[in-house]
C-alpha cells in the first residue's frame, strides 16, 4: 500500500489546476470552431484522413526511453498531428490530436480524470503552436496554402512551443499530485522535449509533401518508420539490460544512482528525499534449502510487492543478491519515509506461495533522509547501509540513519575485544526460564538465557552481542561457557531437592562443529547428569547452512543420549519434512503466535494445528511468550505440553531462580493454593 503525500490545500489546488487547463482547452477549440469551423467539411480528403490515421496509430506505437530521472515514451502521434495542422489547419491538428489521445488512454483503461485531462492539454498546447505558426510566419490560422522553406524556422519554433506548453502542463499536474517542482522537472526534460519537438518537425513536412504529392504515399512512411521504431526498440532493450536486474526487471545499482543524483539534485532548495535498503532475512537458507529456483521465484514475487507498494514515480531497485532499494522523491517528512519503510516490511512479511511452498521472510530496511543524512549519492547509500546492519543487528526491523551510528563498526570491534575479555573473566551469566506442564503447572524444566554483566553498561540482553560472537567466532566459545556454568547449577538445584531438566539454545557454528557431541558428553559426565535431562534446542534455518554436516552432528548428539527441541516453529521456513528427518523430541512454537492466539483467531488456529500436528508425530510441544492466563488456559483447552513466559516467570538469576523454584515446589507440594487453582 501507498503513502499518500497530498494535504488537503494540495488536493483543492489540483482540482483547480484542471478545472482552468479544461476550460482553456474548451475555450481555445470554441475559438478554432469559429475561425474554421466552416471550412473543415471542405477540408476532409484522403490526405488527411491517412494523416489522421496515422497520428492515432501513431499513438499506441510508442518508443521507450530510459532517461536519468525516469522512464519515459516518445510516439509518432504528435508528428502526424503537426502534419495534420500543416496540412489542414488547427482545428484539425487539435481533434485528430485529441482522438488519438482518448482511444490510447482507453486502451490502456487509464482512469476518466487522466483521459479528460491528457486531451485537454494536447488541444491546448496544438492550439498554442497553431497561434504561434501564425504570428511567426504571417499566415492566418486556417491557411492551408504550401508552405515553403522560409516558413520551416517558424514551425520549428511552434513545434519547441507545442512541447514546451505540453511539458509544463504535464510537470503542473505532476507537481501538484505528488509534490515535485515544476521549474527542475522542466529543466532536466528539456533534452527530452528538444528531441520530440525534433522528430515532429523533421517527419511532419515530409509527411505534409507525400500526402499532397500522393496519398498513396503516406502509408510507405510507416516503412522507414517502422525501421526507426525497430531500431528503437532494439537500442531501448539494450540499454535496459544495461540499466536493469535480469532476474526482475528492476532498476539495478547503475539507475538507481542515477536517480539518486536526480532526486539529490530537486532537493538542493530545501526539499526532502530518502533511500530505504532492504536486506531479506534468512534468504541464504531459503535459497540453500529449496534451491536456487524457488529463490528465484520468491525474489521475483517480493519485487512484485515492492514495486506495488510504492507510490508513483518513487524507485524500486534490486542491488544484488537480497538486498533492494527504494528512492523515496519527494517525502514531506521522515515519518512519512519510516511509515512507508515499515509498509513495505509488512508487506515482505506476508505468505508467499512459491511453486506451491508456502513460505514467510522477514526484512531488515535502514533510511537514510537527504540532504541531513548526505548529500551525495555515495555518502547516502552507505549511511542507509549503516541504518540496515543496526537494524538487523538489533532485530528492530526498521532504523533510521542518525549521527551516532557513524561509529557503529568502530563500536562493534571495541565491543568484540570486551566479549572476549568478558568470557576470560566470567563477566556472562545465565539466567533461567522456568518451563511448566500446562495441565498442572508443575515445573518440569529451565531454559538457560545468557546476559552480560558489563562493568559500565549493566546488565546486557543477548541482542546486543549474540550476533557480534556469531559474526567473530566468538560462539563457540560463549555456547561452551553457558552450558558448562547451566549445567552445574542443575547439579546444585539436584542437591537442593529440585530435579529439573535443562534447555540450552545452539549456535548454527555449534552445531555445525563435529566436536560438539563429544564437548557435550564429556560435559556431562563432568557434572555428574544423565544425557536425556539435556535438551538442545536448535531452528531450522541452522540446518540451512550444511545440511549434511548438520544432520551428521545431530545424529551424534542423538548417540550421545541428549534430546533435540525445534526451537521458533512457524517463523521463516518450516517444512513437515524436517519434523520427520531430525528426529526431535519437542516442538516450540514461537512467542509470535502464543501472544496473539487470543486476539487474532488465524494464529490461535496456527497454534491448535501445530498443537495437534506434534502429537500425531509423537511430539511434546512448548509454547513460548505465555504472557496472561488467558493464553494459558486456552494453551490447556487444546493440550499444549509445556509453556514458558511471563505469566509464569520472566528469566531469573541463579539465586532468584532458586528462591522462585523452592517456593513453587511449596506449591506443587500441596502446602499453598493448588496450581490449578491460579490457573498456571
Amino acid at each position: 500500500m501507498s503513502v499518500p503525500v497530498q494535504s488537503p490545500r494540495a488536493a483543492t489546488a489540483l482540482r483547480r489546476y484542471v478545472v482552468v487547463v479544461s476550460l482553456a482547452s474548451l475555450s481555445a477549440l470554441a475559438l478554432l470552431v469559429m475561425l474554421e469551423g466552416d471550412d473543415l467539411v471542405d477540408r476532409l480528403d484522403v490526405s488527411l484522413g491517412c494523416l489522421a490515421a496515422l497520428a492515432v496509430l501513431g499513438e499506441f506505437v510508442r518508443i521507450r526511453v530510459f532517461r536519468r530521472s525516469a522512464e519515459g515514451e516518445l510516439t509518432l502521434s504528435t508528428a502526424f498531428s503537426f502534419a495534420v495542422l500543416l496540412d489542414s489547419g488547427a482545428l484539425a491538428a487539435c481533434a485528430v490530436l485529441a482522438v488519438a489521445s482518448v482511444a490510447a488512454d482507453l486502451h490502456s483503461r487509464k482512469p476518466a480524470a487522466r483521459v479528460w485531462f491528457n486531451a485537454a492539454q494536447y488541444v491546448l498546447s496544438m492550439a498554442g503552436a497553431s497561434i504561434i505558426l501564425a504570428v511567426l510566419s504571417g499566415i492566418p490560422i486556417g491557411n492551408v496554402e504550401p508552405f515553403v522553406a522560409s516558413e520551416l524556422p517558424s514551425m520549428a519554433i511552434a513545434a519547441v512551443f507545442f512541447f514546451a506548453v505540453n511539458g509544463v502542463l504535464v510537470a503542473t499536474v505532476i507537481a501538484l499530485s505528488r509534490g515535485y517542482e515544476v521549474v527542475s522537472f522542466v529543466r532536466t526534460d528539456f533534452a527530452f522535449v528538444a528531441a520530440s519537438a525534433g522528430l515532429a518537425l523533421g517527419l511532419a513536412p515530409i509527411a505534409v509533401l507525400a500526402a499532397r504529392f500522393s496519398p498513396v504515399l503516406v502509408p510507405a512512411l510507416m516503412l522507414p518508420l517502422y525501421g526507426v521504431h525497430r531500431a528503437a526498440r532494439q537500442a531501448v532493450e539494450l540499454e535496459h539490460q544495461t540499466l536493469h536486474d535480469a532476474l526482475t526487471g528492476l532498476p539495478n545499482r547503475i539507475l538507481l544512482r542515477q536517480r539518486v543524483e536526480h532526486a539529490l539534485a530537486n532537493t538542493a532548495d530545501g526539499g526532502l528525499m530518502a533511500v530505504l535498503l532492504i536486506d531479506l532475512d534468512h534468504f541464504k537458507e531459503i535459497n540453500d534449502t529449496l534451491g536456487h529456483m524457488h529463490g528465484d521465484l520468491l525474489l521475483r514475487e517480493i519485487s512484485q510487492r515492492l514495486a506495488a507498494a510504492v507510490r508513483p514515480g518513487d524507485t524500486v531497485a534490486r542491488l544484488g543478491g537480497d538486498e533492494f532499494a527504494v528512492l523515496l522523491a519527494p517525502v514531506a517528512t521522515p515519518i512519512q519515509a519510516i511509515t512507508l519503510a515499515q509498509s513495505l516490511r509488512s508487506r515482505i512479511s506476508e505468505p508467499i506461495d512459491v511453486d506451491g511452498v508456502v513460505m514467510r521472510t522477514e526484512a531488515s530496511v535502514g533510511v537514510a533522509v537527504a540532504p541531513g543524512a548526505g548529500r551525495d549519492v555515495d555518502t547516502l547509500l552507505r549511511r542507509a547501509d549503516i541504518a540496515m546492519y543496526v537494524a538487523k543487528g538489533g532485530r528492530t526491523g526498521v532504523e533510521v540513519y542518525d549521527s551516532t551510528q557513524e561509529s557503529h563498526s568502530p563500536a562493534r570491534l571495541a565491543m568484540a575485544g570486551e566479549l572476549r575479555r568478558a568470557l576470560e573473566r566470567r563477566e556472562l551469566v545465565v539466567y533461567y526460564q522456568p518451563q511448566a506442564a500446562v495441565s498442572t503447572g508443575q515445573v518440569t524444566g529451565v531454559e538457560a538465557l545468557v546476559r552480560w554483566h558489563h562493568p559500565t553498561r549493566g546488565l546486557v540482553g543477548p541482542d546486543a552481542f549474540v550476533p557480534l560472537a556469531e559474526n567473530t567466532g566468538l560462539i563457540g566459545p560463549l555456547t561452551m561457557a553457558v552450558l558448562d556454568s547451566a549445567l552445574a547449577q542443575v547439579r546444585v538445584w539436584d542437591a537442593l531437592g529440585l530435579h529439573l531438566d535443562l534447555a540450552v539454545n545452539l549456535s548454527t557454528r555449534s552445531l555445525l562443529d563435529r566436536g560438539l557431541p563429544g564437548i557435550v558428553s564429556k560435559m556431562l559426565a563432568r557434572h555428574g547428569l544423565a544425557p536425556q535431562r539435556l535438551e538442545l534446542e536448535i531452528t531450522e534455518s541452522m540446518i540451512a547452512s550444511d545440511p549434511e554436516r548438520a544432520l551428521e552432528v545431530l545424529a551424534d548428539l542423538r548417540a550421545v543420549g541428549v534430546r533435540l527441541a525445534l526451537d521458533d516453529f512457524g517463523t521463516g521456513y518450516s517444512s513437515l519434512a524436517n519434523l520427520r528427518d531430525l528426529e526431535v523430541e519437542r516442538l516450540k512454537i514461537d512467542r509470535s503466535f502464543t501472544q496473539a492466539m487470543i486476539e487474532n483467531h488465524p494464529d490461535g488456529v496456527i497454534v491448535a494445528s501445530t498443537v495437534d500436528l506434534a502429537h500425531q508425530l509423537g511430539l511434546e510441544v512448548v509454547a513460548e511468550g505465555v504472557e496472561t492466563q488467558e493464553a494459558w488456559l486456552r494453551l490447556r483447552e487444546i493440550g499444549c505440553d509445556l509453556a514458558q513466559g511471563y505469566f509464569l516467570s520472566r528469566p531469573m538469576a541463579p539465586d532468584h531462580a532458586t528462591a522462585w523454584l523452592t517456593g513453587r515446589r511449596q506449591l506443587e507440594d500441596g502446602t499453598g493454593p493448588t496450581l490449578v487453582e491460579l490457573g498456571a
